[in-house]
């Protein structure tokens, strides 16, 4: 597995360098965001890892670019800025999973095997078109409708609804959530699931009638009609 890791710190691309080829990774490292984008999109990658705050072209550009390049790619962001509303900027640009400087580098093996594996695996026999009430999702053009109505979403949102969707009249939880859009574990303290519920339910449902977002307090969320 070929691994890209954009970090301008030396001595801490060289640890995760280091860490990583011990565990039989071939990883490419790059000292900006200008030449990390173009590594990237020379293709052959497996995971992109990359910082936040980079010379020449910062982390958030970085993933946008790649994102909208190289849909399928999981990118991972390595930061020391870790507050809710950094870790929503992140997702919206596009990484899959965000890991807040200091970190332990048994939890950084953690996360990019579970990246490697969720792209990898894949039901084949997924439906491509999931459709509730008046609402219609795309998987393969990414493209959501309700009641003839295109709603854009960012990636992390169309995730989120996908997820919904896919287990819709069933509550659940915010641990569930997390585990299974993000597949990591937040602080129970956070109110990160929440503020991206509530951008969903802004596009999803502020402008139509009849309410699909619902929250069942103490217990989680559910999508339902009514």
């Amino acid at each position: 597995m070929r691994i890209l890791v954009i970090e301008d710190e030396e001595r801490v691309g060289a640890l995760i360098r280091r860490g990583l080829e011990e565990q039989g990774y071939e990883v490419t490292l790059a000292w900006d965001g200008e030449m990390g984008l173009k590594l990237a999109l020379g293709g052959g990658f497996d995971l992109v890892i990359t910082d936040i705050v980079l010379p020449r072209i910062n982390g958030l550009e970085v993933s946008r670019a790649i994102r909208d390049a190289l849909p399928d790619i999981p990118i991972l962001m390595l930061t020391a800025l870790g507050t809710t509303d950094d870790k929503v900027e992140g997702f919206d640009a596009g990484a899959d999973d965000y890991l807040v400087k200091p970190f332990d580098l048994r939890e950084l093996l953690v996360r990019i095997r579970a990246l490697l594996k969720r792209n990898v695996v894949a039901s084949p026999k997924q439906a491509s078109i999931l459709r509730y009430a008046d609402l219609e999702m795309n998987l393969q053009t990414k493209l959501v409708t309700r009641n003839g109505i295109e709603i854009n979403l960012t990636p992390k949102e169309f995730r989120l609804l996908e997820y919904m969707l896919q287990n819709r009249e069933r509550v659940l939880s915010r641990a569930e959530i997390a585990e299974n859009v993000w597949e990591t574990h937040f602080d129970t303290g956070t109110n990160f699931i929440d503020v991206y519920i509530n951008y969903l339910r802004k596009k999803v449902d502020k402008s139509f009638g009849v309410k699909l977002i619902h929250t069942k307090p103490g217990m989680g969320f559910i999508f339902k009609e009514g």
